[in-house]
């Protein structure tokens, strides 16, 4: 499984039906699940593990920090089906700091280790980690190999860098994303200085060509929120990252092809615009974005909405558009 090019985990973001809409713009790029917490897998009364076959290779991230939970959840997950699981020390929200994981676990490394060596000593699915460059005023590069060193040292041999430190305390999860520099160069430099691991970076990433740049020093990228609101940039990943040239489907092929997706969802008992939300990005700068936005939000949200609100939206586009 190449690690080239993957969509960062993103809360209320990443769900299967995004996942799936995803797929079938790129066959290449590995796609992660919104965090899901251990205790929500153990103690929940849904399921969150389900996710749609189509969407291979797919990864589950899991928050937690204790190893015999996070060992049953890896289980789980790979009776399930899944390719690989990820865990979160990156989130700095405070919910997820009372819980006791997410990026304030960079400062607990050896923890992390056990977390680590507890999954994979129960599954043959990788176990990877995705962190931040450090926390709070434990920012050196220093701090960042202590904890790479110790985690690699459990095993895990995979890691997604997001090019920001966390402040735990007075930023929101939202300024997280944005207010702390971003340092690529930490992430560069863990790749020179533990060769034999596998290093992505995250964090800010909006083009193919700034991915293309990364990946002169990296072995991956991960893309989050772009990959989110401008989805059909992944249409050239395949070609220019992978060098797989199938041909890719239109913007108007990927509207067909949700159309039974989301007939289905609606017969199961769901509503339109819980899969019509993760495409109104879709036809972003062509003539009549604007049009298929309000179309969709204006629309599939009202009782009754079947799946011909998605051609309803492409029949009133400009034919360029329609074509594209």
């Amino acid at each position: 499984m190449k690690r080239t090019f993957s969509v960062a985990p993103m809360l209320d973001w990443t769900d299967r039906h995004y996942r799936f809409f995803a797929r079938l713009i790129s066959r290449q790029a590995l796609l992660y699940t919104e965090m899901v917490t251990t205790g929500a897998i153990i103690h929940g009364k849904g399921d969150y593990l389900a996710f749609n076959e189509e969407e291979h290779p797919v990864a589950l991230q899991l928050g937690g920090s204790n190893p015999a939970d996070l060992a049953h959840c890896a289980k789980l997950a790979q009776q399930r089906g899944y390719d690989e699981v990820n865990l979160n020390v990156g989130c700095p929200s405070d919910r997820v700091q009372n819980g006791r994981f997410g990026a304030c676990l960079m400062a607990e490394p050896q923890l992390v280790a056990e977390c680590v060596k507890a999954m994979q000593d129960v599954v043959d699915i990788p176990v990877t980690v995705k962190t931040r460059i450090g926390i709070d005023e434990q920012d050196s590069y220093g701090f960042l190999t202590d904890f790479v060193g110790t985690v690699s040292d459990a095993g895990c041999d995979i890691f997604t860098i997001h090019a920001r430190k966390a402040w735990l305390q007075g930023l929101s999860p939202k300024e997280n994303r944005e207010i702390p520099e971003l340092i690529y160069e930490r992430a560069y430099q863990v790749k020179r200085d533990f060769a034999q691991l596998n290093i992505s970076v995250n964090g800010g990433i909006k083009t193919l060509e700034e991915c293309e740049a990364h990946l002169e020093h990296l072995d991956g990228v991960m893309v989050g929120r772009e990959a989110y609101q401008d989805p059909y940039m992944m249409a050239a990943v395949d070609a220019r990252l992978y060098g797989d040239d199938r041909p890719v489907l239109s913007r108007a092929e990927v509207v067909e092809q949700m159309i039974p997706y989301l007939e289905r969802h609606i017969a199961n008992g769901g509503r339109a615009n819980h899969v019509t939300r993760h495409m109104l990005g879709l036809f972003n700068g062509m003539p009549g974005a604007r049009q298929w936005r309000r179309y969709l939000a204006q629309n599939a949200h009202l009782p009754g909405t079947g799946a011909e609100v998605l051609s309803q939206a492409l029949a009133s586009l400009p034919a360029a558009a329609q074509a594209a």
